[in-house]
């Protein structure tokens, strides 16, 4: 997954080395690169917050069960 967000960071700060000004090549940073990326790395580690919510919510289930486990 995160060789893909790499690829595409470095596509893009390419792009953005080449802009013939200073003002092009921060939109082309903000708008086709970080933007995106972040979107993509929240989308792509989706599954793996969902995983931890369920190990969190469990946790605090057993917890709540007995008050006197520690």
């Amino acid at each position: 997954m995160y060789i893909v967000a790499i690829g595409w960071a470095y596509v893009i700060l390419m792009m953005a080395v080449t802009a013939s000004t200073i003002g092009k090549a921060l939109v082309i940073l903000v708008f086709l690169g970080v933007l995106p990326l972040a979107l993509f790395v929240y989308v792509a580690d989706r599954p793996r917050r969902r995983q931890r919510s369920m190990v969190d919510q469990g946790a605090d289930q057993r917890d709540a069960a007995d008050p006197h486990s520690d």
